[in-house]
């Protein structure tokens, strides 16, 4: 029996949630689901530019697992632009540092550490279409705000 999968730390939920290729309906397309935690190994690594050791240091893994991580997570990445499928972000074992809101109408991303900090009006625009990421993405699966260190929790889709 495999031992459970560590809980991997994410700093903010991912801004979107998937890409589609250009000019193909969804309903033709496959999808491949990227976990929260593989979409922050690539994060770290291919944005952030960061070793394996610092981010697995970051996501509190060890780094033979990090590096397990980011290997999948790049070959889902050219699956999804190889094989033309919609790619989804979803899912995992993981925990949020940051809490992070969107206004639907400008697209403004307002970043928070306490659930008492969030707004409900975009401080740009003045809409009050502001959409929460951390409970969009718990609600692929997760549940409320953490109990550790103010992380927030999720699990979902394995992918």
């Amino acid at each position: 029996m495999p031992r459970p999968q560590k809980e991997r730390k994410v700093l903010e939920p991912p801004k979107i949630q998937g890409l589609k290729p250009v000019g193909v309906p969804a309903r033709f397309l496959d999808r491949i689901y990227l976990t929260v935690g593989e979409y922050e190994a690539i994060r770290l690594a291919d944005y952030d530019g960061l070793d394996h050791q610092q981010a697995a240091e970051i996501m509190g893994v060890s780094r033979p697992t990090f590096t397990r991580l980011i290997e999948k997570a790049r070959r889902k990445v050219a699956e999804s632009i190889v094989d033309v499928k919609e790619l989804v972000i979803e899912g995992g074992n993981y925990s949020f540092a940051t809490q992070l809101q969107r206004c639907m109408d400008c697209g403004e991303f307002v970043r928070f550490q306490f659930p008492k900090q969030m707004t409900t009006v975009c401080s740009t625009c003045g809409s009050s279409n502001i959409v929460h990421l951390n409970e969009w993405f718990a609600g692929r699966g997760g549940h409320g705000f953490g109990r550790r260190g103010g992380f927030r929790r999720g699990h979902g889709h394995q992918g």
